[in-house]
């Protein structure tokens, strides 16, 4: 329960009163249950969505994008524009690593951050209401899986930081856990045409990993919640694509 919680606290803005001590290792254990906490978010973004249904699809789908930002505190998007800002403004990886740190946001932080969520509002909206809670639940469900799986194949690029013991403490047999609940999601909610979905979205966001982790010699707290971006905007991608298919 205790490691379900620290990984409620750290994706969400939910009010979690952790009383026994947390120890180091505890927080690696915790990626076990990212993806449940993502399953939690997709509820809560389909619920705000079918809350809504009877305003214009553009004004719901403004909703849900605001919603999912302050259920999590924005703490991805954050990670997100650091990572643009650090990639973009220098070409040392010790450069990089000062700039994602540095608390200012620079142009092309911001740019990231107009930019990502324009893409997901304008693919929100594509969606056909009647497959956007089912879209809904697989982008935040393997967007947190997604960021488990950075954690279970990285090193950590500093020597301290917020994320150190999310990836080092990560254990291959929770994300193999993880794995399989969200292979399971997925033929719940698509039957096996979620497989060919989940098979288009893994050797994708492995290689954005890849290319990730390469540039700065690992994972930082910044580029696991670039991670969480690039794998929403994949999955809607997907999903969309996939709907067009099947029309």
């Amino acid at each position: 329960m205790k490691n379900f919680l620290i990984a409620l606290q750290f994706l969400t803005i939910l009010p979690v009163n952790i009383k026994s001590e947390i120890k180091s290792q505890d927080f690696g254990k915790s990626l076990l249950y990212f993806p449940l906490v993502g399953v939690l978010i997709g509820l809560f973004l389909s619920a705000v969505s079918l809350t809504w249904h009877f305003l214009p699809q553009v004004v719901s789908s403004a909703l849900i994008i605001l919603a999912s930002i302050i259920i999590s505190g924005a703490i991805h998007l954050d990670g997100f524009a650091d990572t643009c800002d650090g990639f973009y403004g220098a070409r040392t990886k010790a450069k990089m690593l000062e700039i994602m740190r540095d608390s200012h946001i620079g142009v092309m932080g911001v740019s990231a951050i107009a930019c990502v969520l324009l893409l997901k509002f304008s693919l929100i909206l594509a969606i056909q209401k009647n497959f956007l809670s089912t879209t809904l639940i697989l982008m935040t469900a393997s967007s947190r899986w997604s960021q488990s799986f950075a954690c279970s194949i990285s090193n950590y690029a500093r020597r301290n930081g917020k994320a150190k013991y999310f990836i080092e403490y990560a254990r291959k047999k929770d994300f193999f856990m993880g794995t399989l609940f969200i292979i399971g999601l997925f033929l719940l909610l698509m039957k096996l045409k979620g497989l060919i979905v989940l098979a288009t979205f893994i050797p994708l966001i492995f290689l954005c990993i890849n290319y990730l982790r390469k540039r700065i010699g690992g994972m930082t707290g910044d580029t696991i919640g670039a991670t969480n971006e690039i794998a929403e905007v994949l999955i809607l991608l997907i999903c969309l694509f996939y709907q067009r298919l099947i029309i």
